[in-house]
């Protein structure tokens, strides 16, 4: 089976840099996947991809070595094994809030007897190779996101729970849960400590930790404090930074009307 690079970058006691996929095009996603980004997630619970656009930029990514990782819109079996057969090696899962939250992530993504994956890897088996259904189990990372106060009060036991592989941030729905900005970056103190707290407990369970940012000095931090996978940046936000960058020394440059 094609190796998990993500997985291999956390046996080394590496980050993971991971890039994020909003715009609903096979060549951006090719041409993201082509920078050299350690993983690709591809959002499907907000913006506008669909499962169609999804498997297409699926396909794109498989180009190159870098990981494919799905946000599926919510914790819903169907979606999630699709996106696995469509040959996602991660599913990334909104609004995981207890314990029996994060069981069903991790039976929704593991065959039995390990869970309740339905068989299908129809895309799957083309990416991961002819024994995709032996190694899946021990291939595909499952990630919970944690980004609400039932889940901070619930966080030992779901991280407790046997099979998930880690737990990813969301700042700025954690920091609509804590009563604050909803930011990236300069998050309010209460959501720091939040931060920093949902790190320790990973830690401690062994489990591996991943935050989103949107600068590149917030994901080094992050990273310094013990984060194993940091996002960065989306394609939709880069395009608009990029064209910004282009587009204020032309306009302060050209002469104005009178």
């Amino acid at each position: 089976m094609r190796e998990n690079r993500l997985r291999t970058l956390w046996q080394t006691q590496q980050v993971a840099i991971n890039g994020w996929l909003a715009v609903p095009s096979a060549f951006s996603a090719e041409v993201m996947a082509h920078q050299g980004w350690d993983t690709l997630t591809i959002d499907l619970q907000h913006g506008v991809i669909d499962y169609a656009a999804m498997v297409t930029m699926l396909q794109a990514i498989s180009t190159t070595a870098t990981v494919p990782i799905v946000r599926v819109p919510w914790l819903e079996p169907g979606i999630v094994m699709k996106s696995l057969d469509a040959g996602a090696y991660g599913v990334i899962c909104p609004m995981v809030n207890t314990r029996e939250d994060a069981q069903r992530l991790v039976a929704y993504t593991h065959y039995a007897p390990r869970g309740t994956r339905s068989f299908g890897p129809i895309r799957a088996t083309l990416y991961g190779g002819a024994d995709y259904a032996q190694k899946a189990n021990d291939t595909i990372v499952a990630f919970a996101m944690i980004e609400t106060a039932q889940a901070l009060d619930n966080l030992d036991a779901i991280l407790s729970v046997e099979g998930l592989d880690a737990v990813y941030i969301g700042p700025s729905d954690l920091s609509l849960a804590l009563g604050c900005r909803p930011v990236f970056d300069d998050v309010d103190p209460p959501v720091a400590q939040a931060i920093a707290h949902i790190l320790e407990r990973a830690q401690a369970h062994g489990v591996k930790a991943g935050v989103h940012n949107g600068v590149p000095d917030v994901a080094l931090k992050r990273a310094g404090m013990g984060f194993n996978f940091v996002t960065l940046g989306s394609d939709a936000r880069i395009l608009a930074a990029g064209s910004q960058q282009l587009l204020g020394p032309m306009r302060a440059g050209l002469p104005r009307p009178g």
